[in-house]
């Protein structure tokens, strides 16, 4: 028996050759929600007139400025209303979407014109892990296998005869699920994953430090000695201090799965790396067409685009998360944990590769220059290229940084 991978796992002829050329990118239909004029979006760009970062909205396909009136987007998500303020703001426009889109490539940019950035800053920067069964499964066969690619597919197959595959109904903590993990503790197979897949406990890590995100169309950095890594598509929540969460955007949680199964310990090594964390390529704000219930029903499509020809499709059903988002805000933020500047949440993916690439039995790890699409109809498509963490764009504008140039612009 083999592990069920994702719905709608298969290779593809979309977007052949596509990882190559200017239009890698892709265009503003796809970066933007299929339904745009209902849609209240808040991002940031890079405006090289004042050398630094600005928050915008996106409204009608324009780029338009608000950083006279918000310095930060932290400041528009921290509002009593960010949606209702959001919905009646205006500003100096910058440009057209598609152009500024098409303007971020690093490769081919013109400095003298703006360009897109990750659609947060002050916020920190988390990560649910294990928030869905299939994912639960393969870090246990990560953890036996001790990051050794070759021997996961044998440890697949016994794990799924030991544990069973369809575990999205039991509730993490739950007596049921207390249940299972005695019987697990009794036979010998129990996995700190299934500690926060079953217990009552989520795993929640820092993903990255503040300011670090990278946004949609750059690259996404893998470090070079890692030999088994992946792209992990997920949904982030954009939660105010206090606990409420007032938005959305996508994300890649890049993780480096040979890193990890050596050790639960290298968490931080296998995640928090240079570019490896990606947002974007807006917030969309919860208003009355668009909150919590309908992100429990997206569908996550994953795309990934090789060099040599290699196609992989995948889906992740929110619907089938064993930790429901809300619950998952209640462990981050509380009277146990603050954060006063708010922060973005990744709820964790049920993308499990396993289909090979290369030599059976092998599965699936990333080539440099892979093509990494993460679309959901109602919050875009984010778009990275995979290259080495080594040879990312450095990360060097920081808090002091950003301090420093609303403070020259007098936005302070």
């Amino acid at each position: 028996m083999t592990l069920p991978p994702p719905r709608a796992l298969a290779t593809g002829p979309d977007r052949v050759g596509t990882t190559t050329g200017p239009d890698w990118v892709g265009t503003a239909a796809e970066a933007l929600p299929d339904d745009l004029d209902q849609s209240l979006l808040v991002g940031r760009i890079w405006d090289p007139t004042v050398d630094g970062p600005s928050p915008v909205i996106v409204r009608d396909g324009e780029v338009l400025d608000v950083s006279h009136l918000f310095p930060t987007v932290r400041d528009i998500c921290e509002l009593p209303d960010p949606a209702a303020v959001v919905a009646e703001l205006d500003g100096p426009r910058r440009g057209d979407f598609g152009e500024i889109l098409a303007n971020t490539d690093a490769t081919t940019r013109d400095h003298t014109r703006p360009w897109l950035l990750t659609p947060v800053d002050l916020q920190a920067l988390k990560a649910a892990g294990v928030t869905f069964p299939v994912s639960m499964i393969e870090r246990v066969i990560e953890e036996r296998a001790g990051g050794d690619l070759a021997l996961a597919a044998d440890l697949r197959r016994r794990t799924i005869a030991d544990i069973g595959a369809d575990l999205h109904s039991l509730a993490p903590g739950s007596v049921e699920a207390e249940r299972l993990k005695s019987m697990l503790v009794a036979e010998g197979v129990w996995s700190q994953y299934l500690e926060v897949g079953l217990g009552p406990d989520a795993e929640i890590f820092t993903k990255g430090q503040i300011l670090s995100a990278v946004g949609t169309a750059v690259p996404v950095g893998v470090l070079a000695a890692s030999t088994w890594n992946n792209p992990e598509p997920e949904v982030a929540l954009i939660v105010q201090s206090n606990g409420r969460i007032v938005g959305a955007t996508l994300a890649n949680d890049v993780n480096l799965r040979d890193v990890e199964g050596r050790s639960a310990l290298l968490l931080p090594r296998a995640k928090d790396n240079n570019a490896s964390c990606a947002l974007g390529p807006l917030i969309r704000l919860f208003d009355n067409r668009f909150g919590l219930d309908r992100v429990r029903e997206l569908e996550v499509r994953l795309q990934v685009s090789g060099v040599d020809g290699f196609e992989l499709t995948a889906v992740s059903e929110m619907a089938r998360m064993s930790r429901d988002p809300a619950a998952l805000v209640q462990q981050l933020i509380g009277p146990h944990h603050h954060y006063p500047d708010g922060a973005v949440l990744m709820l964790g993916t049920m993308f499990a590769p396993i289909q090979d690439r290369d030599r059976p039995g092998e599965g699936f790890t990333h080539k440099l220059d892979d093509v990494v699409r993460i679309s959901a109809p109602a919050l875009g498509t984010l778009v990275n290229r995979v290259r080495h963490a080594e040879e990312c764009e450095p990360w060097q504008f920081g808090v002091r940084d950003l301090m420093g140039n609303l403070a020259r612009r007098g936005l302070l």
